[in-house]
């Protein structure tokens, strides 16, 4: 038997996660993702950086965590990258509601503009294309967030996604990085060792 390679696996994943969301009620849409849950709380410190993503039509949204942790206290950063070659780096967001402290990036997403301090998040919410429940992660193939989460080990790492995006199985090469949790809109796996 010929196992997916990892485009093929992305391919699908995306699919099935678009047709997921379309097929939610705008309602539903306002609802999912409104508080972190307890255990997800349990691994952010008092004070820690939260690290978060702009996302597309069809990813789970981090953004709506935004509000919670600005309101606790909470400084927040988005990836920035200085051009499509270069390697993302994190600066502070202070608006993640209007967005008017962003600019569109070199890969057509907003972030925040070349004057933002650049930040250190404590802990990163990591956008997937599929995850599996022991906190191996699909990425979109660009490998920044590897890149990143590798040189910055002591950063917790959790995934967000619908749960349509659970794997049984993921082709998890040695650059790969695992999560240390992965939330979706009815479960929380982890924490992983």
């Amino acid at each position: 038997m010929t196992l997916p390679s990892k485009d093929d696996l992305r391919q699908e994943l995306r699919a099935a996660r678009k047709a997921h969301v379309e097929a939610l009620p705008d309602s539903m849409r306002a609802l999912v993702f409104h508080r972190p849950p307890a255990p997800l709380l349990d691994l952010v410190a008092d004070g820690a950086v939260i690290g978060l993503y702009r996302e597309n039509a069809y990813e789970a949204p981090a953004t709506s965590y935004a509000k919670f942790f600005l309101e606790h206290g909470h400084e927040l950063a988005l990836p920035r990258f200085a051009g499509g070659g270069a390697p993302m780096e994190f600066a502070r967001l202070v608006d993640p509601f209007e967005g008017e402290d962003l600019e569109e990036g070199p890969f057509g997403l907003m972030q925040p503009s070349p004057e933002a301090p650049l930040m250190h998040p404590d802990v990163l919410l990591v956008p997937l294309v599929g995850f599996t429940d022991n906190g191996g992660r699909l990425g979109q193939g660009g490998g920044h967030y590897d890149r990143w989460l590798e040189a910055h080990p002591e950063t917790v790492a959790i995934g967000m996604a619908w749960d349509c995006q659970k794997c049984d199985w993921l082709p998890v090469e040695a650059h790969d990085r695992r999560l240390q949790a992965v939330v979706t809109p009815t479960r929380f796996y982890g924490p992983f060792a």
